[in-house]
């Protein structure tokens, strides 16, 4: 396991954890523009818990790398959903906010290979 690797996945661990907490305390910054998009409130927690898992399952990756490879994939994939979202609400200057979450999940599984 190389450095850059154990860098970039703890950091993109800690990026989407705080996504996540964010989800769950509502914030106030979070909360406005997922409803603004159209996402139903029923649905907040089950976002929240899936970004606490491809969290977790980033840190767990380090000692068993096919979970974090399987957390990586999953948080991408979560991740182009938002894009759709956002893109679909036609609210083009958030476009950015998804794809900065994904972009060190997406480094730290290049960085994997």
């Amino acid at each position: 396991m190389s450095t850059a690797y154990l860098i970039v996945t703890l950091f993109a661990a800690a990026f989407v954890g705080f996504s996540a907490v964010s989800v769950f305390a509502r914030a106030k910054w979070v909360v406005e523009p997922i409803t603004s998009y159209g996402v139903p409130e029923a649905w907040w927690p089950w976002l929240g818990a899936a970004k606490a898992a491809g969290a977790i399952g980033l840190v767990v990756g380090l000692f068993v790398p096919p979970i974090g490879v399987a957390a990586a994939i999953g948080l991408v994939l979560y991740f182009l959903g938002a894009v759709v979202t956002v893109a679909r609400a036609h609210s083009y200057g958030h476009l950015a906010f998804p794809v900065l979450y994904m972009a060190p999940v997406v480094a730290s599984l290049a960085l994997l290979s």
